[in-house]
């Protein structure tokens, strides 16, 4: 698993083609500001190790929330990290289990629409930890 965490003063999505016949459709488009956003690769091989990642991978957004000061996540998977994808079906499940963990945690968390193309529009400011690149 391999995930590029960027903080974005401004970030916004909107959904354009469905490319996943097993996810609804999505539409509109959805802003948010001073928000730490996930982009998430999952790799080939990543569900044998779903426990241990899935653990790691919370622990580090904390972390990285903490230290951007911000309470709000954007989830976003992006297949482009890695070599290797994972099932999408896996990929689906383990985003929507993630998106729920994070806001019982008590962060206002959203997830991009999976399984769709999306025009994204991000403002990243650049200091030390508005970018980081964590491979899992």
């Amino acid at each position: 698993m391999k995930v590029l965490f960027l903080y974005c003063e401004d970030f916004s999505y909107e959904a354009t083609i469905k490319t996943l016949d097993f996810v609804p459709e999505a539409s509109g488009k959805k802003s948010f500001q001073n928000v730490q956003t996930a982009f998430i690769h999952v790799e080939d091989g990543d569900e044998e190790n779903e426990a241990s990642l899935f653990k790691k991978v919370v622990k580090q957004l904390k972390w990285i929330l903490k230290k951007n000061e911000t309470n709000q996540l954007i989830i976003h998977s992006f297949a482009h990290l890695a070599e290797t994808k994972g099932d999408p079906k896996f990929t689906y499940e383990f985003l929507n289990k993630l998106e729920k963990r994070m806001a019982d945690s008590g962060f206002e968390t959203h997830q991009t629409p999976f399984g769709h193309f999306l025009n994204l529009h991000m403002d990243a400011p650049g200091f030390s930890l508005a970018r980081v690149f964590k491979s899992f």
